[in-house]
C-alpha cells in the first residue's frame, strides 16, 4: 500500500499539489469566472450598507447645517435596502454556482480515479486490501468534497470581502485601520502552525478510517461472518473493531480541536476592538487631532470591523481545513499516480473471433509475483530484463508449450506448480517477465485488450456473481443477448431448470456473491455466463470443481460438443477431464515437465503417473465423490 509523508513537505511538492488541484477546475473556466464575478459583485454590495451609514450619520441626520435631511434619509436608507436585497440574491447565486461548479469536479475526480483503479493490474488488487481501495473512493474523496464545493468559494468570497473592506477602512480612517490590524501577522501565523498540526492528523485519521473500513468489509461480508462464527473468534473481531474505532474518535476529536485557542483569541480581540475604536477615535475628535473622522466615521468604521470578524475568523478555519484537505488530496493522486502495468502497447491492434484460427503457445515463458523480478517486464508491452535477482523466486521458468487450434489441453501438477498463472498470462492479467505468449503467433501484447477479451472466456476456481437477478449476471457477458440465447446457455450448463424454480425465475435477485445458490449452482450459473458469451477460447479453472460427479458429467456432456472448433485450456484435477484432454502438460514448481496424452504419460514412469496412482488409479477418487466423500489428499493437484 502507498503511504505519505504527513508533517512535512517540500515547498516545490506543495506547489506542485496545488496546480493539479487547480487543474481540476481548468476544463471549466467559464463558471469559475462566473462565479468569481458574482462573489465580487457580493463583496461589493456587503460594503454598500456600512460605507452609506456614514453618509446617514454625517449628512442626513446630523448635517453641519443641524437640520435633518429627511429626503436625503429616505434615499441613503432606500439604497441600504437594494443593496441588501441585491446582496442576498448575489449569495444565493454564489452557492449555486460554487454547488454545481464544485460536483462537477467532485464527479470527475470520482470517474478519474475508478476508471483508474479499472485499470490497474490484478497484481494491485491481491496486495491491496478491498476496504482500502474502497476507502480511498469514499472517505479520502468525500473528505474533500467539502473543500471544493463550499470551502472553496466561501474562502474566496470572504477574501475579496476582506480585501474591499480594508480598502474601504484605509478610506475612511488609515489610523484606525492600521489600530486594527496589528495583532494579524499573529493570527496568520498561528493559523499555519494550526493547519500543519492539523493537516497531520486528518491524514493520520483517514488511516484509520481506512483501516475500519477494510476491517468492516472483511468481517461483515457472509464469508467473513461464517469464518469468525465457525471459528468462534467474534469476540476477537469485536475487539480489533472496539480499538480502532476508538483510535478514531480520538483522532477526531484532536481534530477538531486543533486551533481552537487560536480562534478563541481571535474572537476575543474582534468582541472588544470596536470599543478601542470608539476610543482612540474619541479621543481624536474631542482634541480635533483629525478632522476627517466624524461621528459617522466611527459609526460605519465599526459597522465594517463588526462585518469582519466573521469572514475573518471563517479564513482562519478555511485555512486550516483546506490545510488540511491536502493530505486527503495527496491519498488520492497517490493513486492516480500508480501506473498502469497491463496496458495496450502502442500500435496494438485487434485480432477479430472471424480471424483467430486458435493456436496459442508459449515461449520461453518465465514469471513471478515478485514485483522485483519485473524490472521492465511486462509495462507497455516491452519484453522485461533477464536479470533474476538473488533470493527470488520463479513462478514459472523457461515454459514453452502449444496448444493447437481445437484442442482440450490440461494443465496438472501439484499446488502451486503454476497451473493457474498460465491462465493468467493466456488471458493477459499478467504480464511475463520474459519469453512471449502468443495467439497465432503473434505476442498476445501486440493485441488490444479489448480485442483480446473478446475472445477469451474464463471459468474461474471461485465464481463470483453480483448481487443482482441471475438475467443481470448472466447478461453481464453478452448485455444484447437475446432471451432465447440466454436460455439455450443456461440449459446447456445444465442450471436453466434450477433457475425457474427461483420465486421471480430470471429476475430473482441471487444475493451477494451468489449466496442464494449452492456451490455447484454457482459454477453452472459462471459456465452459462461464458458459454453465452461464446468466446473462441475456453479457460476452465477447475470450474467443475464444485459439482458432484453426477452433475460435473452432465455439465461435461454439453460441453463438450461446444469444445469442437474451440481451443480450451483447463486446469484439471478430475479424472474425467484428464482422460478427454487432447493433450496434458504436466508442472512441477513453475517448470513444465511433461507432456503428452494420458496414455502416454501413463506409460512413463514420471510425476504425471505418480499423481495418477496416488488420486485416480482405479478411479477412486470418482467413487467417493459419488458417495459424497472428498479426500483431504485430492488437493494436492490443486493450484
Amino acid at each position: 500500500m502507498v503511504s505519505a509523508e504527513h508533517e512535512t513537505q517540500p515547498a516545490a511538492s506543495r506547489a506542485g499539489l496545488l496546480r493539479r488541484i487547480g487543474a481540476l477546475f481548468a476544463r471549466y473556466r467559464g463558471r469559475v469566472a462566473a462565479l468569481v464575478l458574482v462573489i465580487l459583485i457580493g463583496a461589493g454590495l456587503a460594503l454598500v450598507t456600512p460605507i452609506l451609514s456614514k453618509l446617514v450619520f454625517d449628512r442626513a441626520i446630523f448635517p453641519t447645517n443641524g437640520r435633518p435631511d429627511l429626503t436625503l434619509l429616505v434615499i441613503l436608507v432606500s439604497a441600504m435596502l437594494l443593496a441588501t436585497a441585491l446582496a442576498g440574491a448575489a449569495a444565493i447565486a454564489q452557492t449555486y454556482l460554487a454547488s454545481v461548479l464544485g460536483q462537477n469536479v467532485m464527479h470527475d475526480l470520482r470517474e478519474e480515479l475508478y476508471g483508474h483503479l479499472q485499470r490497474m493490474s490484478l497484481r494491485f488488487f491481491t496486495s491491496t486490501r478491498t476496504g482500502e481501495i474502497q476507502s480511498r473512493l469514499s472517505n479520502d474523496v468525500g473528505g474533500v468534497q467539502t473543500v471544493v464545493t463550499e470551502t472553496a468559494s466561501q474562502a474566496l468570497s470572504n477574501a475579496v470581502f476582506v480585501l474591499c473592506a480594508l480598502i474601504a477602512m484605509f478610506v475612511l480612517s488609515w489610523q484606525l485601520t492600521l489600530l486594527s490590524l496589528l495583532v494579524v501577522p499573529f493570527f496568520t501565523y498561528i493559523a499555519y502552525r494550526v493547519g500543519r498540526s492539523r493537516r497531520a492528523i486528518v491524514s493520520s485519521t483517514q488511516q484509520s478510517l481506512a483501516e475500519l473500513s477494510a476491517m468492516t468489509q472483511e468481517t461483515l461480508s457472509v464469508s467473513g461472518v461464517l469464518l469468525t462464527k465457525v471459528f468462534d473468534r467474534q469476540g476477537h473481531a469485536i475487539d480489533r473493531f472496539r480499538t480502532e474505532s476508538r483510535r478514531l474518535a480520538d483522532l477526531q476529536v484532536r481534530q477538531q480541536m486543533v486551533g481552537r485557542t487560536s480562534l478563541g483569541l481571535g474572537q476575543m480581540f474582534f468582541a472588544i476592538s470596536p470599543a478601542l475604536v470608539y476610543l482612540v477615535g474619541g479621543l481624536a475628535i474631542s482634541r480635533g487631532a483629525s478632522p476627517h473622522i466624524t461621528p459617522g466615521t466611527l459609526v460605519a468604521f465599526t459597522a465594517i470591523q463588526a462585518r469582519l470578524f466573521v469572514p475573518v475568523a471563517q479564513l482562519l478555519q478555511m485555512s486550516i481545513e483546506i490545510h488540511s484537505s491536502l493530505a486527503l488530496f495527496e491519498r488520492v493522486f497517490q493513486y492516480l499516480d500508480l501506473p498502469l502495468e497491463i496496458v495496450d502497447k502502442p500500435g496494438a491492434r485487434p485480432l477479430n473471433k472471424d480471424d483467430f484460427r486458435g493456436r496459442i503457445s508459449l515461449q520461453s515463458v518465465s514469471f513471478s509475483y515478485e514485483p522485483q523480478l519485473l524490472i521492465d517486464g511486462g509495462r507497455n508491452g516491452e519484453r522485461g530484463s533477464d536479470a533474476l535477482q538473488q533470493g527470488s523466486r520463479w513462478t514459472l521458468e523457461d515454459i514453452s508449450l502449444e496448444v493447437q487450434p481445437g484442442q482440450l489441453a490440461a494443465l496438472v501438477g501439484p499446488s502451486g506448480a503454476g497451473k493457474t498463472t498460465i491462465t493468467y498470462l493466456v488471458t493477459r492479467l499478467y504480464d511475463v517477465a520474459r519469453g512471449r505468449v502468443e495467439f497465432d503467433g503473434r505476442d498476445v501484447r501486440d493485441i488490444q485488450l479489448s480485442s483480446l477479451a473478446n475472445l477469451v472466456g474464463i471459468v474461474t476456481q471461485e465464481t463470483y456473481l453480483f448481487h443482482a437477478s441471475v438475467r443481470d449476471n448472466l447478461l453481464y457477458a453478452k448485455p444484447e443477448a437475446t432471451e432465447a440465447e440466454m436460455r439455450a446457455a443456461a440449459r446447456t450448463a445444465a442450471i436453466d431448470a434450477r433457475i425457474m424454480e427461483l420465486p421471480d425465475g430470471y429476475d430473482s435477485v441471487i444475493g451477494e456473491r451468489g449466496y442464494r445458490m449452492s456451490g455447484g449452482e454457482k459454477q453452472r450459473l459462471a459456465i452459462a455466463r461464458v458459454l453465452l458469451k461464446d468466446p473462441r477460447v475456453l479457460i476452465l479453472d477447475e470450474a467443475t470443481s464444485a459439482l458432484d460427479t453426477t452433475n460435473e458429467r452432465f455439465v461435461q456432456a454439453a460441453l463438450d460438443p461446444l469444445l469442437a472448433g474451440r481451443t480450451t485450456i483447463a486446469v484439471a484435477h478430475r479424472l474425467s477431464t484428464i482422460l478427454s484432454a487432447d493433450v496434458i502438460f504436466v508442472l512441477d514448481r513453475g517448470r513444465l515437465v511433461e507432456q503428452g496424452t494420458h496414455s502416454e504419460l501413463v506409460a512413463k514412469d514420471g510425476l504425471y503417473r505418480s499423481l495418477y496412482e496416488q488420486q485416480f488409479a482405479g478411479g477412486q477418487i470418482e467413487a467417493r465423490c459419488e458417495d459424497g466423500v472428498v479426500l483431504a489428499s485430492g488437493d494436492v493437484v490443486t493450484t
